[in-house]
């Protein structure tokens, strides 16, 4: 799947093109203003500042997101005061995730 304009929605994403930008610009905030380091190469796992806010907003923005585009898995965990969002795909998806990576 080649990604569109926004640089890392798939084709297969069924979220209308005119949300696309919104939408990014959601990670963008929950990125820039939440994720304090990312690791594991075998998937992207994101390391949250924790806080009940962050979590409620990554919670919130994967299951909207895997409504559009379903081959995403979000796992959040919340354990021992830490708070990380891991997002995996299948293989031919990775070129996905690792553009969101990217974000």
């Amino acid at each position: 799947m080649t990604p569109d304009v926004a640089g890392w929605a798939p084709s297969a994403c069924t979220l209308p093109t005119a949300d696309r930008p919104l939408r990014v610009a959601e990670f963008d905030a929950l990125f820039s203003e939440a994720v304090r380091a990312t690791r594991d190469p075998a998937r992207l796992r994101l390391e949250l500042a924790f806080s009940p806010g962050n979590a409620a907003r990554a919670a919130d923005l994967a299951a909207r997101e895997t409504g559009c585009c379903s081959f995403f898995t979000f796992t959040l965990t919340i354990a021992d005061g830490r708070l990380t969002l891991d997002v995996t795909v299948p293989p031919e998806h990775a070129d996905v995730l690792d553009a969101l990576g990217r974000r």
